[in-house]
């Protein structure tokens, strides 16, 4: 055999074992690029229900376009809104490298320009205007929940908003993360419904399209799941120098296990349970708009989530927790799960 022969032989086997080993693993979106949809002329028809539907859903926080693409403000530790719906850059977050876009119907700076198809698909698609994969901050693997008219009312309520112009900077997601993010896009054809029949089954509903597991689920240094930890907190949350780790929201001893549907709808609506308030990070100035049903259905759900024992409790100082690997407060009275 000579020289040549066998580095020949060696680059297939070794070709083929990186083929192997990239299907095996990430795949290979991350170089083809994402999976789309071509765009249709569909177009969701205004109506005053629509118009409603949609103010709630993206004003609640039932979904999260106002918390996430509105110019907000952090003063004396309480957050406000400063302009809504005008998009932001994510610097206050310390996730420098991404803007949510002005969502106002500026033909410019925000959405005037696009199809409602466009945004449909963004919303629960993860494709941008411009074909680009939006970055999974925004919760489009959620949304894939969204019901088709519940999109439609999104849509709707979007459209009828002033126009505000707000130039941004374009998101730059550094490399490899710009590639990676390729594998996660999923085209919907065809119809998206919720079943809604017990409060169970609408808070499951509610608590996906909202998103609550990404902000109260820990993550590890690979912005991976870390298995069996969904709903337990532990997840620091950032903004302009606050910081605060969601709470345990599973039933367990740790979590929320003494609250009653009542006690639930009040801090949702006041930010407070009982004497201790919460930190503004999380946004009961948005969820105290959703009407008692739903807020009602949302808890009737997570009663029913499988608890895990995790202390987080932000009146300590954060130290490394061995349960979940994160840095929070109360993380040393946390063991290794067994």
């Amino acid at each position: 055999m000579t020289i040549r022969r066998g580095a020949g032989i060696a680059a297939l086997v070794l070709g083929g074992l990186l083929t192997v080993a990239i299907s095996a693993t990430i795949g290979w979106r991350p170089f083809i690029g994402p999976r789309v949809r071509p765009l249709t002329d569909r177009r969701f028809e205004p109506s005053a229900r629509r118009l409603e539907r949609g103010r709630y859903l993206a004003t609640s926080g039932g979904v999260g376009c106002m918390g996430c693409h509105s110019a907000l403000r952090a003063t004396n530790g309480r957050v406000e809104v400063v302009a809504a719906f005008v998009g932001r850059t994510w610097v206050p977050d310390e996730v420098p490298f991404l803007s949510a876009p002005n969502l106002t119907p500026d033909p410019e700076t925000g959405i005037g320009s696009w199809s409602d198809d466009a945004l449909a698909r963004a919303i629960r698609e993860g494709i941008g205007h411009d074909g680009r994969t939006l970055f999974p901050i925004m919760p489009y693997q959620r949304m894939r929940a969204l019901t088709d008219e519940d999109l439609a009312s999104i849509v709707v309520y979007l459209r009828s908003l002033a126009p505000i112009r707000n130039p941004l900077p374009p998101s730059a997601v550094p490399f490899p993360l710009n590639r990676l993010v390729n594998g996660l896009p999923e085209p919907i054809h065809g119809p998206v419904s919720a079943d809604l029949s017990t409060p169970e089954k609408r808070g499951a509903y509610l608590v996906t399209i909202a998103a609550c597991g990404d902000c109260h689920s820990p993550i590890d240094d690979r912005g991976a799941a870390i298995p069996g930890m969904d709903f337990a907190g532990g997840f620091t949350l950032k903004f302009q120098g606050l910081s605060a780790a969601a709470a345990n929201i599973t039933p367990s001893v740790n979590g929320i296990p003494y609250y009653d549907p009542d006690l639930f709808v009040e801090v949702m609506r006041t930010g407070r349970i009982k004497a201790r308030e919460l930190s503004d990070l999380m946004p009961t100035h948005f969820y105290r708009e959703m009407t008692d049903e739903d807020l009602r259905a949302i808890f009737a759900y997570l009663k029913t989530l499988a608890p895990v024992e995790h202390y987080v409790d932000n009146a300590l100082p954060p130290t490394a927790c061995a349960r979940c690997g994160l840095m929070h407060g109360g993380g040393t009275r946390n063991k290794k799960a067994g």
